[in-house]
């Protein structure tokens, strides 16, 4: 029994030596949990080391350092949700359908990700001084404002949209309730008495999302303020500063 164990130890740190890109990826699967839970100032990189059977050298090889392997896990973790609304295909729907497919993926996904949820906080602790750094969150998050813009334009021109909304303030709207509801959960519950968890009220929610974000954007002129599409430009390009 000794020796196999021996021996698939052996095995796996063969493995990762020939596959120094898997060897990445679970350094920084285990170290979005790490600094989720301990943040950046708490975070171990001991710790990590430990859980993924490298060595502390190696990360700091790869990464940096600690700042390093934080940037590259907000890096991931901004990636991860970027490439999963990529894969909704919202362009083929129509653009009602896809608007309210938007809010409730975003609702799902911020739902099953309660580390990115923290990561976001934690980061905004720090007055965002790492992403602001970082040129490719900036670029990942363009495309999120593009695909609103898309499909704000598609119902304008189909009729179904009248009121002019800037796609960030939009972007802002949905992740701001999907945001809240996991991020101050415990203390909305507690002072509210209400289980945000409970099956029937999350529901409730995630349709009250949708209905907002389609309400809004069927209503008239005056339900938002007025996007010229100049200021549509400069907001798409904002984002890219200034990611959410």
């Amino acid at each position: 029994m000794a020796g196999r164990t021996k021996s698939g130890a052996a095995e796996r740190k063969t493995a990762r030596k020939n596959d120094p890109e898997r060897t990445k990826q679970d350094i920084l699967e285990v170290a979005t949990e790490e600094f989720a839970t301990h943040g950046l100032s708490g975070a171990r990189v001991d710790a990590i080391a430990e859980r993924t059977r490298t060595s502390k050298r190696m990360i700091y090889y790869y990464f940096g350092g600690k700042e390093g392997l934080y940037q590259a896990v907000l890096e991931k973790a901004y990636a991860d949700i970027r490439t999963a609304e990529a894969e909704l295909h919202l362009e083929d729907l129509p653009p009602e359908e896809a608007m309210r497919r938007l809010a409730e993926f975003t609702f799902d996904y911020d739902e099953a990700h309660p580390d990115f949820i923290r990561l976001v906080s934690i980061e905004n602790i720090h007055r965002g001084e790492h992403l602001a750094h970082t040129a490719s969150i900036r670029s990942t998050n363009l495309g999120i404002i593009q695909t609103i813009a898309a499909i704000l334009e598609r119902g304008r021109k189909a009729g179904v949209f009248r009121a002019e909304v800037d796609p960030v303030d939009l972007h802002m709207l949905i992740s701001a309730f999907c945001f809240f509801r996991v991020s101050n959960r415990h203390t909305f519950g507690s002072i509210f008495r209400r289980d945000l968890s409970e099956p029937g009220l999350r529901e409730t929610h995630r349709r009250m999302i949708g209905d907002a974000v389609i309400r809004l954007l069927q209503g008239g002129a005056e339900a938002a303020p007025a996007a010229t599409p100049a200021r549509a430009r400069r907001s798409a390009g904002s984002s890219a500063r200034n990611p959410a």
